[in-house]
């Protein structure tokens, strides 16, 4: 029978929630990792054993963890790249030399097809991929080395590269998105990259139509359609149909258009997810109302799910990899709170039920759909 597993990394430590098919009677074990912050947990599509997971602490730094049966044992990885270089030749924004090249790892973005090769995105904006399950890992040094990397600002969280999207027609493009610098592309496997901000318009900057400059919050795609990208933006929902090329604004109704999160129905490539907060500086639901906002038609119309949700009184926040959708028909859609919530909906967002709650905040949220 199919069933399902929730990979949730927390403020302290990862729990692994599984269901069957029905997505009922559901599973929590953990917490793994207990009392590290586990910034990104997710499985290989290639195999529903492999996961590998980022955790981080004050004390004792970055590792980078992989489990080969499903989240019951793991391994730690190798961690090296995180502190190569010269010392003092990564400093800390206001100019002073810093020991250690990276500060953590934001996002793990398995390959399709192959467990042992995944990406890793890190603060302060940079990109490796390692090709044997994370013992090794090598940079891609051409988006740091891009003409523009001058000209990258971090955002409120710090200068992070936090998404990072494999065409599945195309293994040669890839995306990513950093905070706040933007949107950039390679067509060619990662040696070469550009910017893809064109039509994305951001106060706060000298140039609201700069190359880069953008806070990005999250990308979205569906692998049929490649070229359709889906974006979460600092202020505005974007949609492109061209790779990127060009963007324009489909936040419509929305209550509010700032927001983390942004996913694609698995069998519906034109509905999409955002979850709306207030403002930048108020990181709440508007009017105290949690709402799952869904557009069937690429945005511009959007309608509110509040079934089984709060809708009084309820001033949490849904960050940039909390959401996601499992490929089981109907679909079901998943996302955690800094509350440390974990709803689904096993209906496409119709209807919503917590699978727990009152787990620490929760930072991201990744499904595995299990045959």
């Amino acid at each position: 029978m199919s069933g399902v597993r929730v990979l949730v990394g927390t403020r302290k430590g990862a729990f692994v929630l599984t269901a069957d098919g029905k997505r009922k009677g559901w599973k929590v074990d953990g917490p793994h990792f207990g009392g590290w912050e586990v910034y990104h947990i997710k499985g290989s599509p290639a195999d529903p054993n492999r996961i590998y997971a980022s955790q981080t602490t004050g004390w004792h730094g970055q590792v980078i963890q992989r489990s080969n049966d499903g989240g019951q044992n793991w391994e730690p990885l190798d961690n090296k790249f995180l502190y190569e270089g010269e010392p003092g030749t990564h400093k800390w924004y206001d100019g002073t030399p810093r020991p250690f090249e990276f500060k953590r790892v934001w996002h793990l973005e398995p390959w399709p097809n192959d467990p042992d090769a995944v990406y890793a995105g890190v603060e302060d904006a940079a990109i490796f991929r390692s090709t044997d399950g994370g013992h090794s890992w090598n940079e891609l040094p051409g988006l740091r080395g891009h003409k523009s990397a001058p000209d990258w600002q971090p955002g409120a969280g710090g200068m992070c590269l936090h998404t990072i999207i494999i065409d599945p027609s195309n293994p040669q493009r890839i995306f990513v998105a950093i905070s706040a610098a933007g949107a950039f592309r390679s067509d060619d496997a990662g040696k070469t990259w550009r910017p893809i901000n064109r039509g994305l318009k951001s106060e706060g900057i000298p140039d609201p139509d700069a190359e880069v400059g953008h806070c990005v919050h999250r990308i979205a795609m569906h692998t049929s359609r490649p070229n359709v990208l889906f974006m979460q933006k600092h202020w505005d929902v974007m949609r492109s149909d061209d790779a990127g090329e060009s963007w324009q604004e489909v936040s419509g109704n929305l209550p509010s258009d700032f927001g983390f999160p942004i996913d694609v129905h698995p069998h519906e490539p034109n509905t999409i997810y955002v979850v709306p907060i207030k403002s930048d500086s108020e990181h709440y639901p508007p009017d105290g109302k949690l709402r799952v906002y869904r557009s069937r038609n690429g945005g511009n119309e959007w309608e509110a799910l509040t079934s089984g949700l709060p809708q009084s009184d309820c001033y949490l926040n849904v960050l940039r990899d909390a959401m996601a959708v499992d490929g089981l028909d109907p679909a079901g859609v998943y996302f955690g709170t800094s509350g440390g919530q974990v709803y689904a909906s096993a209906d496409a967002g119709d209807s919503w039920a917590p699978i727990v709650r009152d787990l620490p905040a929760v930072l991201s949220v990744e499904v595995q759909t299990l045959q």
